[in-house]
């Protein structure tokens, strides 16, 4: 089977040894060719092409970022052409995507269980997000954001800009600060759906699968009935006090995850589109990669959009 294998050199849990064994793994059973990211985006565009250069597999080694431009190159292969097949092999901090499909953190392990998904024929078809706006028309594969956690987002990605990693950490430590100074109390959003309007909301997410995210081995699921086979879910908060906020925030760590029904927030459950106001512009993430800022955006269920060895 010819493979491209698109390899971020930035990923920041792998090391040069562990990628030279992720290689020799890999060219053992494949037909290899191997190319590294050199800006943001590249991803998407070698993707795109790999069904013209005759690649029948796309495999990733990256964090979520890599593997949400990959998808989109992959959704937009030129018509008349037989799209690759994909696997994913994580590199990030937090790797979302790849650890809500079954597969290992660890990028070895994870390689072990692509190779045998790829010799057996196993493959998963997974539901995508879509975003659509005035400046955007991009799929998501687990979640996107409306305000905190997007303002969160770009806090971490200017961190690494000055030579930080995207640890953990250094998420939850944005994150608290953002929590306690940001404009986590905006109440500029209103999210619409189902022909029902909900005005007033602090910071929304849509999410495709969940968790939402992880704090190092822990889940956090605002939408914990949320599936890669059903359609969209989301959340808002609809009251915003540093008490409060905090309770709703711990219950996403329970094994259950957030109640569907509780004060200060709302969610729903299995929707095939939704739209996102704000009153003026506001932090925008999808995969956790930030986008800039947005006043309207439209989401959208895409049944079975992606083929997947898993």
């Amino acid at each position: 089977m010819r493979a491209l294998f698109i390899v971020n050199p930035k990923a920041t849990t792998t090391t040069d040894r562990t990628r030279e064994v992720i290689l020799g793994a890999l060219a053992s059973e494949l037909k290899m060719s191997v190319v590294e990211t050199a800006y943001r985006d590249h991803a998407r565009g070698l993707a795109r092409q790999a069904a013209a250069d005759g690649f029948e597999l796309v495999l990733s080694l990256g964090g979520d970022g890599t593997v949400n431009e990959v998808v989109n190159g992959l959704l937009s292969t030129p018509e008349g052409l037989k799209r690759p097949r994909y696997a994913a092999i994580p590199g990030g901090s937090a790797n979302v995507f790849i650890r809500a499909l079954g597969v290992s953190g660890d990028p070895v392990e994870a390689t072990g269980q692509v190779l045998a998904a790829i010799r057996s024929g196993r493959e998963r078809e997974v539901n995508l997000g879509r975003v659509t706006s005035d400046q955007d028309d991009r799929y998501f594969t687990f979640c996107a954001g409306f305000g905190w956690d997007a303002d969160v987002v770009q806090q971490v990605e200017h961190e690494r800009e000055n030579g930080r990693k995207a640890t953990p950490a250094l998420y939850a430590e944005v994150a608290v600060k953002l929590f306690f100074g940001g404009d986590i109390r905006d109440p500029s959003l209103t999210v619409s759906t189902d022909g029902k309007v909900l005005e007033e909301v602090y910071f929304a997410l849509v999410t495709n699968t969940t968790p939402w995210t992880y704090a190092g081995a822990l889940p956090l699921q605002p939408t914990p009935a949320s599936r890669f086979e059903l359609g969209l879910d989301a959340f808002a908060l609809t009251r915003s006090s540093y008490w409060l906020t905090g309770w709703v925030l711990s219950q996403m760590f329970l094994p259950k995850g957030l109640p569907a029904r509780g004060d200060g927030y709302v969610t729903w459950h299995d929707q095939g589109s939704l739209r996102i106001n704000s009153r003026h512009p506001r932090a925008f993430q999808i995969d956790g990669e930030y986008l800039g800022e947005r006043e309207q955006v439209n989401f959208h269920s895409i049944p079975k959009a992606l083929r997947i060895f898993c």
